[in-house]
């Protein structure tokens, strides 16, 4: 009997074991079956597609030293007043500034270029300094940004964005305003010249670029289109950075200093190197000066120092020579479990190398930080008595190898899903035919090798991060679950076609992966320089005062200065259409700007909806000006007699020039303009450059190149995007204007109008356009839709959601309507939002000051930069002010295109009645397309009632008599060239 008991038992045992071993892998660990993959040759990654980029800093620089070429030993210098060529001798010239005769002068409105020939004796590794002073121009606040080439080339990617930056101070006394709220000061450019070394833009490298350069001549370009004054350029050998075990040993005959430490408050830097970086208002306990229910600027950094090589100098005097060490009172819990780095320097240089990308741990609250090794040792610096500088800079470098690796991992999983879609002919597995067996080495030789190539990067890429980061976070947890989601996969390849998707959703995550590693956000409260026998002073507040704190705070919370049916009569109350951080932005720059040069206080309220203000007009509460409204409302309020007529107020005639004629259009009515344009969205031409290239087609001009493009998008399962709802492109390209000029009638009974309705509808009826797309973002992400047309939103949604897109797509100008002289016309239109002021004001001089402020290209230059600074790219300005659209941080490439699409913006004007243009055209389009009706015949009924509704508005309000004749007109001022103040663009 005990024989069978053990019989069965041994059996089940072996059938558990066998079970385990499948469902674990032959590795044997049921954790983490990416233990046994130690290494991948990222290289591989890029073997199987094209890849023509420059090699990265890194991989030149590793490149170099397996040459064995070595730094070099002689300095060479170049003078910058004596450039070999320069791209204009008008703007480009030598003079003198700041203090300094005989230097390059270089103040050219847009892009140039400096060129200089020099001479090295070695053939060696170097350094590239340059004695700068960036022109100190109103307005100008970004770095100096040279590409740069030797003898005409890049000799890595790096080099075509080479930063020298700016130095800024914060205005000091902090101002308090009537509420008791600090102003956050404005910052203000004390740049003088300076010697830096070529450092990357993107801050990867926590040491200056090096360059190889030959024995023999070379020319070296610097292009750029920030204003700059240059004194020379050096060729320099690279400064050694010790260890800290090497400079330990060397300073151990100094004494540890003792006494008090020193306590520096973080929000009264020195300095700092971009104007991006703020103070804000923390309300924890220990945080000093203590938050009393009113704005006070007591800290600086978090989400506004994260941008790569922003740094802030703090300034200190040391009583006596002596080993010191250094605190911070920190907070870094923007990205769970994720450490932020920074380039720690004193008296401007990295005193050993564990100073060159010291880590700031996650932590979910204040914390006190020595700076510290791996045993917990405070790191301690020798310090001369006298007076320092302390300075902290954003860096990647520890993640930068990893982010070069995600990047090629991104296009190998692109290559990948490229080939399953290719091959299976379909962008979706609902749509893929199930019942055809799939032999992978057959119809898909080498692509199992590659998904397991990828796994394996996945797993290595995960460790690396980990080793980096010092714990594991979302990142590598999600690079590991990839790989395993992978290799579940690989067990059943036949399967891999239904599983297209999930390829996709990896290079999604990826590139969200990406977008995350840059972002390096910290935040300090105090700054502490400790004298090394010395113990560190408390930086955490005890039990007692957190729980006062707590009280203290909840009581604050019950102060609500933002009613809308309390206004303040001593200030000019603004009313926004906006979210919060819109609208708190905005009061912040008032209270900055606005209050201090005219003496004039404003209160900013958001309004959430607009029809509040037909409420609060009722109940006689009114504010002076309001901000953010669609731009039907200024007509709709001026019909009733609600707003002032801008026109007539005095400077109106120097505003009206700055914004292009068409956008006024939405705003006159009966004589007058009564709103301004803020902000414009731009409608153009989106595709994605990978799928072009590997199709081999051309970006689009006209139409007809249009529906030669379409047949070999939709062979390769493939569309073009259009928004079947938007119909001004096609009605202005072809020269019909919505209104006759008197704005009584419609203007679509022409033959130009049945022409422009059969094109908008023949897109949908003849080329099979989709007539419904849930999200043109999504497929285009995918590939399923390459190409299309859209507006702004788009834009912000791929440069915001969409990183693993990063360098693939672009923008590009509308299709549009050859001409007979050759030329094309590209109107289209895009919808704004705007600003008014109220009739029943009595403070109607007050608020024009203020339009006027807030329109200027300065205000609006700040305010979107601020923005963006504070809140990401997501929240990128749209601002109808084309000098400050200029300035905001567009790529130049995408600048160029919305510029010259510019020229071609024409909205609908707005008439009584006009609302039945857009229902009635609606409608229209329906019976052509979904229906079976006639284009003629049902834009014929469109036309009649149109007019009859613009009849009955006319009567209403005293245009026409109950018999239908006209007793007064709109006149429509006319649009019909492409707005000529856009300077420079095309």
């Amino acid at each position: 009997m005990k024989k069978k008991q053990y019989w069965f038992l041994g059996t089940g045992l072996v059938f558990i074991a066998a079970v385990l071993y499948l469902s674990i892998g032959p590795s044997g660990s049921a954790n983490d079956d990416n233990d046994h993959i130690t290494d991948v040759r990222f290289e591989d990654l890029t073997a199987n597609y094209e890849y023509d980029q420059d090699p990265y800093y890194s991989e030149a620089l590793a490149k170099w030293q397996e040459q064995g070429l070595k730094d070099a030993s002689t300095t060479v210098q170049i003078d910058g007043s004596s450039p070999s060529s320069v791209s204009d001798e008008q703007t480009i010239q030598t003079g003198s500034y700041g203090g300094k005769s005989n230097v390059l002068v270089w103040n050219t409105a847009k892009s140039g270029w400096v060129e200089y020939s020099f001479q090295t004796s070695e053939s060696a590794l170097y350094e590239i300094h340059a004695s700068y002073l960036p022109l100190k121009e109103e307005g100008r606040k970004a770095a100096v940004q040279w590409d740069v080439t030797i003898d005409g080339k890049h000799p890595y990617r790096e080099a075509s964005a080479i930063a020298l930056y700016r130095t800024w101070e914060d205005a000091r006394p902090i101002l308090t305003n009537s509420d008791g709220d600090q102003i956050r000061p404005r910052s203000t450019d004390i740049s003088e010249w300076s010697d830096k070394p070529f450092v990357d833009s993107g801050g990867a490298y926590s040491e200056p670029l090096k360059w190889y350069i030959p024995a023999g001549k070379h020319t070296i370009r610097l292009q750029g289109h920030e204003p700059v004054a240059v004194e020379r350029l050096s060729l320099v050998p690279a400064e050694k950075i010790p260890s800290y075990e090497e400079v330990k040993a060397s300073q151990a005959n100094v004494p540890a200093a003792a006494g008090e430490a020193i306590t520096l408050q973080a929000e009264d830097f020195t300095y700092k190197n971009d104007p991006a970086i703020k103070l804000f208002s923390d309300k924890n306990d220990r945080s000093i000066p203590r938050y009393a229910g009113r704005i006070i600027y007591n800290t600086v950094g978090g989400l506004r120092w994260l941008e790569q090589n922003q740094e802030i100098t703090w300034t200190f005097e040391v009583p006596k020579t002596g080993l010191y060490k250094f605190g911070f009172r920190a907070l870094q819990n923007t990205i769970a479990q994720k450490t932020s780095f920074r380039t720690i320097r004193i008296d401007g240089k990295v005193p050993f190398k564990e100073f060159e990308a010291y880590g700031f741990p996650y932590r979910a609250s204040w914390e006190g930080t020595v700076l510290q090794d791996a045993n917990d040792q405070p790191y301690l610096v020798k310090l001369e008595q006298g007076k320092h500088t302390l300075s902290l800079a954003v860096t990647l470098a520890p993640v930068k190898s990893a982010l070069i690796d995600l990047e090629r991992l991104n296009a190998h999983l692109d290559a990948i899903d490229w080939d399953l879609r290719t091959v299976t002919g379909s962008n979706s597995k609902k749509t893929l035919d199930r019942n055809r067996t799939w032999d992978m080495e057959q119809d898909f030789p080498g692509l199992t090798d590659k998904m397991k190539l990828a796994a394996d990067a996945m797993s290595v890429l995960s460790k690396r991060l980990v080793a980096a980061n010092g714990n594991k976070d979302s990142i590598s947890q999600g690079l590991d679950t990839s790989a395993k989601d992978l290799r579940s996969l690989l067990r059943k390849p036949e399967e891999i076609p239904y599983n297209v998707d999930e390829i996709s959703s990896m290079r999604e995550k990826f590139g969200t992966f990406i977008e995350t590693l840059m972002k390096q956000s910290l935040q300090l409260d105090e700054v502490y320089i400790i004298p090394a026998a010395a113990q560190p002073p408390k930086m955490t507040a005890n039990l007692l005062a957190t729980v006062w704190g707590s009280v203290q705070n909840f009581g604050y919370s019950f102060d609500s200065r933002d009613s809308l049916r309390d206004m303040d009569q001593t200030k000019l109350n603004v009313w926004v259409q906006r979210g919060r951080d819109y609208v708190d932005q905005l009061q912040q720059l008032a209270d900055e700007s606005f209050t201090p040069e005219t003496g004039i206080e404003v209160k900013v309220n958001l309004l959430p909806n607009p029809e509040l203000l037909l409420m609060s007009n009722s109940a006689g509460v009114q504010p002076d000006v309001a901000l953010g409204l669609t731009q039907d409302l200024p007509v709709n309020y001026a019909i009733r007699g609600s707003l002032v007529d801008l026109s007539k107020l005095d400077g109106f005639n120097k505003l009206y020039p700055q914004f292009s004629p068409g956008s006024w259009l939405p705003l006159y009515y009966n004589g007058g303009y009564y709103g301004v344009p803020e902000t414009q969205s731009f409608q153009v031409l989106y595709y994605r450059k990978d799928i072009f290239k590997r199709l081999g087609l051309e970006v689009p001009q006209t139409w007809e190149e249009v529906y030669d493009l379409l047949p070999t998008l939709q062979q390769n399962f493939m569309n073009f995007y259009i928004n079947p709802k938007e119909f001004a492109t096609y009605f202005y390209q072809n020269g019909v204007d919505f209104y006759e000029p008197g704005g009584l009638k419609s203007a679509l009974d022409t033959p130009a109008a049945y022409k422009a309705f059969k094109q908008w509808t023949d897109l949908f009826n003849t080329y099979a356009i989709d007539r419904e797309v849930s999200s043109f973002y999504q497929h285009f992400r995918n590939g399923t839709m390459p190409v299309g047309i859209s507006d702004y939103n788009m834009y912000v949604q791929l440069s915001a959601a969409a990183p693993e897109l990063n360098g693939r797509w672009g923008i590009a100008l509308l299709p549009g309507v050859k001409q007979t002289d050759g030329t094309i016309t590209r109107w289209a239109g895009g919808g704004q939002r705007t600003g008014v002021i109220f009739e029943r004001s009595n403070k109607q001089e007050e608020a024009w000051k203020f339009l006027q402020w807030w329109l200027s290209t300065d205000t609006q230059e700040q305010y979107g930069s601020d923005l963006e600074a504070m809140n990401g790219v997501a929240f990128r300005w749209n601002t109808s002010n084309v000098e400050a659209f200029r300035k905001l941080p567009w790529k130049q490439e995408d600048a160029d295109v919305i510029l010259g699409q510019w020229k071609w913006y024409k909205d609908i004007p707005n008439v009584p009645g006009g609302y039945f243009l857009d229902r009635e055209l609606g409608n229209a389009w329906t019976r052509s397309v979904v229906g079976t009706t006639n284009y003629m015949s049902s834009l014929e009924q469109a036309a009649r009632d149109i007019n009859r509704e613009l009849l009955r508005k006319q009567q209403e309000f005293g245009f026409a008599d109950k018999l239908g004749h006209t007793l007064k007109k709109l006149d429509i001022p006319v649009v019909d060239r492409p707005w000529e103040g856009m300077d420079g663009s095309e």
